[in-house]
């Protein structure tokens, strides 16, 4: 029998409310943060969604200081300072980010920047020279996150937020992995979810998805993480393709707890658990691909490039994907993950997708060679850029 090796795990996720109207109690969950006002920070889609933002409002009640919705998909850092700016027109000493992983890393930067002070160019400057956000040794506004989305950024210590050049100035991403950025609290209530267009829901979904995968057959994975993962991937694999058109309200509630539990894993300050279809999707979004389509095209062929040279914990991945019974145990789950993709109608194909040109493809060969995530993959993968621009060229 396989010996279980040794491990650490510490997990740094706030409190985690699931559950039909949970958005009801937001008031309370600012107020247990340590907050009296707060601000709801998201985009100008969401705000605009009175489905969405008329249950954030009552749930907030008294506790309601007002609404930025300036943030943006491409998580643009102006957003921060002027989020910071709108807590002090408005007074508010605390935080709700509603909407996707970009109000919500723009959020978590905002808690850092509203206690340093930074004006933008302040803010910019810091991050040139230290290649982070600044993160003050000192109490933090609270923070509460009410995800509307299925990428699944809200339970990790990584984010972002990027300082477009403008005229000489060159484009810098101001990256964070300090777990004191985390939320204080995360509120999953399936009837925002169904608020959201379900476009938006179907770009996101294999993002969060593969979330899971990768959570399992990362050389950091433990018996903490697998577990959670597991049972994630079982409840999406499942119920994901019913999004487009669910028969009932369960459907969603078990995609969004499936979203929680593949994501869980990953709020840990040990090591990361993103791995080769993340490094990826990173590198197709140099070319402006949206991440939950990059994911899409990708995952399958990722897999197939990581059984090539390595085990992969197939067996582990089939147990998830409920193909336990076949014979080639990597092509079921490489199939089980195309049918997940093809279920939600998005591309299989790169030349499906407008934003990238075939003559790219060495270009994003190069960036996911160069990405950090690939070295989160397991012990004996070691692929080539020729064996990157090759599974590119394959999925074109």
């Amino acid at each position: 029998m396989d010996h279980v090796a040794p491990f650490d795990y510490e997990n740094v996720a706030g409190r985690i409310a699931f559950g039909r109207g949970r958005t009801a109690e937001l008031g309370d969950s600012v107020a247990e943060a340590g907050g009296e006002r707060a601000l709801v920070v998201c985009g100008s889609n969401v705000g605009a969604n009175r489905d969405t933002m008329a249950p954030v409002e009552s749930g907030l009640g008294d506790s309601l200081a007002g609404v930025f919705d300036g943030t943006t998909p491409d998580k643009d850092a102006r957003a921060v300072t002027e989020g910071v700016a709108a807590m002090a027109d408005h007074d508010a000493d605390a935080l709700v980010a509603v909407g996707g992983g970009s109000s919500i890393d723009v959020a978590r930067a905002m808690r850092a920047v509203a206690v340093t002070g930074h004006d933008a160019d302040e803010f910019r400057a810091y991050v040139a020279e230290h290649g982070t956000i600044p993160v003050p040794d000192a109490s933090l506004p609270p923070l509460v996150a009410v995800p509307t989305t299925l990428a699944g950024a809200d339970c990790s210590t990584g984010g972002s937020v990027t300082f477009y050049g403008d005229g000489d100035e060159e484009t810098l991403s101001g990256g964070y992995g300090d777990p004191r950025l985390m939320p204080d609290a995360v509120v999953y209530d399936p009837v925002l979810f169904e608020t959201t267009p379900t476009g938006a829901l179907v770009g996101s979904a294999m993002n969060g998805f593969d979330k899971g995968l990768e959570a399992l057959y990362s050389r950091h994975a433990s018996p903490l993480t697998d577990a959670p993962a597991i049972r994630g991937l079982q409840l999406l694999t499942d119920a994901l393709p019913g999004v487009t058109d669910p028969a009932d309200e369960s459907v969603l509630e078990r995609v969004v707890a499936g979203i929680v539990l593949v994501q869980y894993p990953r709020a840990t300050v040990d090591g990361g658990l993103l791995s080769l279809i993340h490094a990826f999707g990173h590198g197709l979004r140099g070319e402006g691909v949206q991440q939950g389509v990059a994911h899409a095209v990708m995952a399958p062929p990722a897999l197939e490039l990581l059984f090539e040279s390595v085990d992969g914990r197939r067996d582990l991945l089939a147990t998830a994907l409920g193909v336990t019974d076949a014979e080639n145990t990597a092509s079921a789950v490489v199939d089980a993950v195309a049918a997940v993709r093809d279920g939600l109608g998005l591309p299989a194909r790169l030349r499906e997708v407008d934003e990238v040109e075939r003559d790219a493809l060495p270009t994003v060969a190069r960036r996911v060679a160069e990405d950090q995530f690939v070295a989160n993959a397991p012990e004996g993968f070691d692929p080539s850029r020729e064996d990157l621009l090759d599974t590119l060229e394959a999925t074109w």
